[in-house]
């Protein structure tokens, strides 16, 4: 015979946990399952360790969709000060780093052990390791799910299990294959947050800049019209053997689309092109001595070499055109990635359920009632710092009181 139990959580990271914990403390019975053996890895390794588990400015201007309103009320009703709540409650240190993104002081594990806490404040039934080998839904509306732990009957379910990101750690397309099951439309999943590749050949003058960092503005997309698809941002940028990476360019990832161009600015606080001009009549040295004034030495001399300036050459000399293109060069520098590190770098995925499918204000699928999708699992994306992780909490915690 199937245990019987009133929610069956699929997938116990961030958005699963939290979405058992709110649905058992309501007096749900709740039975939270997992494929893996260690416990919501993504959030042992997120922030180096220290978990970035919210951004205090986080709102629905951070999330990218097909569908962009659909947030809206998940994460109006679940802030970061909700959150925060939480995280005092458990005693936890935290500190603000950058921008808003709030991290633990200590570990990850306390976000862990806060969350496990919860489910059992709720008395939240655990199997893991288990995988479930198939989902039925009955004529009553009950959902069958095979499972090696044996089957288990539930009124709802509730997917809560990622995206393709970071596969090392477990990730798989089992909420996709979920939703196609049952007639739900998907948004292509893509990399997202994730370094960006070049085309060998054009890349090689920049490989011996690998490990240069520098913060930039970098843009790409359209900022035009009703439906503008652009992004822009000033963060670091990282050289890379194979391309670029840091949080400029993850940031930039998510809304990079193949084929098209980014505009990097490396000196984001001068026109450099002006500049040069307006020092010829009074700085007597060589342009590579003049650029390593504002640019790492290195890096003055690589992107020199790279766009065809002699290092020796000097300034004095120079054609004003020479000097607006080598200021265009490093104001507006435009290239097209070819590609990224794909899944296996990509801290999230980019598309999944399409949000269309589902309530915003339950995040069940609107043709298939008592069948939920949380977390990454949805076509809703965030930027780098922490938003993911508001996400997971509200999207859980919608599913988790409506349940």
């Amino acid at each position: 015979m199937a245990k019987q139990f009133d929610v069956a959580v699929i997938g116990a990271g961030a958005a699963g946990m939290m979405c058992a914990a709110v649905a058992a403390q309501r007096g749900r019975r709740v039975v939270l399952l997992d494929h893996a053996s260690r416990l919501a890895e993504k959030i042992r390794i997120s922030g180096g360790g220290r978990c970035n588990f919210t951004n205090l400015h986080a709102g629905p201007q951070h999330f990218l969709s097909d569908n962009p309103h659909f947030c809206k009320s998940a994460l109006s009703r679940y802030t970061p000060q909700d959150f925060l709540a939480l995280v005092k409650k458990h005693r936890i240190g935290y500190h603000e780093k950058h921008k808003g993104q709030l991290f633990c002081d200590d570990s990850a594990e306390q976000i862990i052990q806060m969350l496990k806490d919860e489910c059992a404040a709720g008395d939240v039934e655990w199997r893991m390791p288990c995988k479930v080998a198939g989902l039925e839904r009955d004529v009553t509306g009950r959902f069958l799910l095979h499972t090696d732990c044996g089957d288990i009957d539930a009124a709802s379910v509730v997917v809560a299990t990622g995206g393709l990101s970071i596969p090392k750690i477990g990730a798989t397309d089992f909420g996709y294959r979920i939703a196609r099951q049952f007639d739900l439309k998907l948004v292509e999943p893509r990399p997202a947050l994730v370094p960006l590749t070049f085309d060998e050949a054009a890349w090689k003058p920049f490989v011996p800049l690998a490990g240069i960092a520098l913060e930039v503005d970098v843009e790409t997309g359209s900022f035009k019209g009703r439906n503008p698809t652009g992004g822009r941002f000033r963060e670091d940028l990282l050289f890379t053997h194979r391309g670029l990476s840091g949080p400029a360019i993850l940031q930039i990832s998510s809304y990079w689309q193949p084929g098209t161009p980014i505009v990097i600015n490396l000196l984001p606080e001068m026109d450099l092109a002006q500049a040069l001009i307006e020092g010829k009549g009074t700085i007597k040295k060589q342009l590579g001595n003049v650029l390593s004034q504002w640019l790492p030495a290195r890096l003055a001399e690589g992107l020199l070499l790279a766009h065809g300036f002699a290092l020796d050459a000097r300034l004095a000399d120079m054609p004003d055109a020479q000097l607006r293109r080598l200021g265009q060069a490093i104001n507006q520098w435009t290239l097209v990635p070819n590609g990224s590190e794909g899944y296996r770098k990509a801290e999230v995925t980019r598309g999944g359920v399409d949000t269309r499918e589902l309530s915003q204000q339950t995040m069940m699928a609107t043709k298939v009632p008592g069948l939920y999708f949380v977390g990454e699992t949805v076509d809703v994306t965030g930027w780098l710092g922490g938003y993911n992780f508001q996400w997971a909490w509200a999207s859980g915690v919608a599913a988790g009181q409506a349940v």
